[in-house]
């Protein structure tokens, strides 16, 4: 009964499979096989008895060649660049130059019309402000859907990674009554990190992790911040120490060995865009993929050591340098990518600086001692008896154990390994300061 059950099972699944995709339809289909596509053109030229069409469903950064024949008559004179099409057909091998196989059509049905005239996607080469205006329909440009996919690569690699190490996947709130920012000048409880409430699953669930939406008030307007953005964020128990820098260097290898578990060099060698000149894209390759292939480790420096290499630098900075103070991009920028040489008044925490990107990761080994977080709460402001407070607290007074965990931009993530510019050619929506389309 279970063997048949199971068969049964499989046997559904099957009939409710989804037609293949124009990526499945290349990478696998024999020739003389008969099958359907629906997508947009994007490109189309015309001849007198035949023309010959890209189309693209999104799936591949090659689109499918197709051969209509003059039998489709008037329905072909319809097509333009744009318009969305469904067509039946055979897979044959191509005869002509740059693609293995092409779709000779037998029947082809026109979904939407496209106007040639006023459609925003032509064929020219369109900046990246005009797209940001075009939001809606910028993804049916390569880049982006190039983007697109890239991101949804490396979110499985991550989670990948994460599972094979007993994390658990968590869905965390967006709304929250704590961490939250004034956002586009009225108050909105959107969340700024996750960090809170996973900590509140770590207490019960050893080790968690999310992969959500968070948002920031940013108001400078820079290639590297969004207003609304991804966070990978994880937290996880640790084993008691008397010294808090093994708990920080054991943290800084655990990240280390997710970006390099992610397996960038691979997604590195499948991209479908850059943005950087040549020159510059190959010497970017070579660096990250000495980063994530050798089995040296990543170098690290105290906090104190970078503020003395910087203070030590023969340049003027644009925000001066002082012991206490945080880094400035510029410092951060310095630091990964000119300097090579590999307390009780500092805390156990870490940033990750990664070459053209700056800050990638921030993470810290996290306060579990009742006492010392009630002290350090008073210091600002915060009594731990407020209600929106209180439970925090409950973590440490019901068995709360020592803890770890970081956060990690996930659209910085795809910048480096994309090689691309600008965060906001990392997500298919950008938002950012006074700017928010759809």
């Amino acid at each position: 009964m279970r063997s048949l059950l199971f068969r049964r099972t499989l046997s559904t699944a099957a009939r409710f499979r989804l037609p293949p995709t124009i990526r499945q339809i290349l990478s696998s289909s024999q020739a003389d096989e008969q099958v359907t596509v629906t997508g947009w053109v994007k490109s189309i030229r015309k001849q007198k008895r035949i023309a010959f069409g890209v189309l693209s469903d999104g799936s591949s950064a090659v689109g499918l060649q197709a051969v209509f024949n003059e039998r489709l008559g008037e329905r072909v004179k319809q097509i333009t660049n744009g318009t969305s099409v469904c067509v039946k057909g055979s897979i044959v091998k191509s005869p002509g130059a740059g693609q293995d196989k092409e779709l000779l059509v037998e029947d082809v049905e026109i979904l939407g019309t496209c106007d040639p005239d006023t459609y925003p996607i032509q064929k020219q080469a369109l900046t990246p402000e005009y797209l940001r205006d075009n939001t809606h329909l910028r993804a049916r440009t390569d880049a982006i859907a190039a983007m697109v996919r890239l991101r949804g690569r490396i979110m499985r690699g991550l989670n990948r990674y994460l599972e094979d190490q007993d994390f658990a996947y968590a869905h965390t709130p967006i709304l929250t009554s704590s961490d939250a920012e004034e956002f586009f000048t009225h108050p909105a409880y959107l969340t700024v990190s996750h960090q809170l409430h996973l900590e509140a699953l770590n207490s019960a669930l050893s080790r968690a992790y999310t992969l959500s939406p968070c948002f920031r008030a940013e108001r400078g307007v820079t290639r590297r911040h969004l207003a609304e953005f991804w966070m990978l964020e994880a937290e996880w128990g640790v084993a008691p120490t008397s010294d808090p820098h093994v708990q920080t260097a054991a943290l800084c290898d655990f990240v280390e060995g997710m970006l390099k578990g992610v397996d960038v060099d691979v997604l590195w060698r499948h991209r479908e865009h850059d943005s950087v000149p040549e020159a510059e894209r190959e010497k970017r390759r070579d660096m990250m993929k000495r980063a994530v292939t050798s089995d040296s480790p990543w170098p690290k420096m105290t906090y104190t050591d970078a503020i003395r290499e910087l203070l030590k630098a023969d340049r003027e900075w644009t925000y001066p340098v002082s012991w206490g103070s945080a880094l400035q991009s510029e410092h951060e920028k310095w630091l990964c990518e000119t300097l090579t040489n590999p307390d009780a008044a500092t805390v156990g925490c870490f940033d990750l600086l990664i070459p053209h990107v700056g800050e990638l990761v921030g993470g810290s080994v996290r306060e579990e001692r009742i006492d010392s977080l009630k002290d350090s709460m008073l210091s600002k402001g915060m009594d731990m008896d407020d209600p929106r407070y209180q439970w925090y607290g409950d973590l440490r007074r019901f068995g709360g154990a020592p803890h770890v965990g970081f956060g990690m931009g996930f659209e910085r993530f795809v910048s480096w390994v994309g090689g691309i510019e600008n965060v906001r050619e990392c997500i298919s929506m950008p938002r950012w300061a006074g700017r928010m389309l759809l």
